[in-house]
């Protein structure tokens, strides 16, 4: 907990920023003090995003932080590397990206198991939430690599580390982007990129709303939680935990902080297998 923090530039890149929780973490680092590239597929919505950045700032009686609306294909290799070009240019002068949150992605749009759902359904849902965020991520990543500083964050979810009786394709593709999350900490932890899971639990969206599994709901996790989780691995708070899963409604920066050691001891809230004891040759 006492490595040097590397600082990085107060920018962030937000993808699916037009909707849903991806809207409302972009509003609230903002607020924050962010500099927002808004990346999605639909620029009215993106245009709408950035518009209510600029009046929560007029409201506030502050200067609106600089925001970059960028609509993209999110899964198309070369749209997504000019859309990263682009971005770059327009932080040029604040030093670059600092932050980028994979955000981005689907659910079937049927509940069931996999004899209850149409598996080419299936597929679509892992090719967005797999393939989308790895494009992105190498997109950004050698700048940051070049900078020797950066913090990627891709939001997952408690589907990815248990077992459902549901929506296959979405456990699969969070399980992959869980090994994804690990895979490109262990690659450049050495060269200054930090790379993080967070789960913002359940929030209050019309992809939420609409899932049978949550339509008697009464409580909701706020997407402010996750926007103070951002801001702490932002800001190099948690950089300790770089590799790890975070879960925004029963974590908080404070929370993280107080028991990293216990997550680094026990090599704990990650992607791996469990052994049986310290005989099992799986432990080599």
């Amino acid at each position: 907990m006492n490595a040097p923090r590397i600082s990085a530039p107060r920018t962030v890149v937000v993808t699916g920023a037009g909707r849903g929780i991806g809207r409302g973490l972009a509003l609230g680092l903002a607020e924050r003090g962010y500099a927002v590239a808004l990346l999605g597929r639909t620029p009215e919505h993106l245009q709408e995003v950035a518009d209510a950045v600029a009046a929560a700032a007029a409201e506030a009686g502050r200067e609106a932080p600089r925001t970059v609306v960028v609509p993209v294909e999110l899964t198309d290799t070369a749209a997504v590397r000019a859309a990263a070009r682009t971005v770059e240019e327009a932080f040029a002068d604040l030093g670059g990206v600092g932050l980028l949150v994979n955000n981005a992605g689907v659910i079937e749009r049927t509940e069931g198991d996999l004899l209850e759902t149409d598996v080419e359904e299936t597929w679509r849902v892992v090719e967005v939430n797999v393939r989308g965020p790895l494009v992105v991520t190498q997109a950004f990543l050698g700048a940051m690599v070049a900078r020797g500083s950066g913090r990627i964050v891709n939001i997952n979810s408690g589907s990815a580390y248990k077992a459902a009786r549901e929506y296959t394709g979405y456990g699969i593709s969070k399980g992959a982007l869980a090994r994804l999350t690990t895979l490109v900490d262990a690659q450049f932890r050495d060269r200054g990129v930090r790379v993080f899971d967070l789960a913002p639990g359940v929030v209050r969206t019309d992809m939420a709303t609409s899932m049978p599994f949550h339509k008697d709901r009464e409580e909701w996790t706020p997407v402010e939680a996750s926007v103070d989780l951002l801001v702490a691995v932002g800001d190099g708070d948690l950089d300790a935990l770089s590799g790890r899963f975070l879960r925004a409604d029963t974590d908080t920066p404070h929370s993280l902080e107080a028991h990293a050691y216990d997550v680094l001891v026990t090599d704990s809230r990650r992607l791996a297998v469990l052994t049986y004891g310290p005989h099992d040759p799986m432990r080599g």
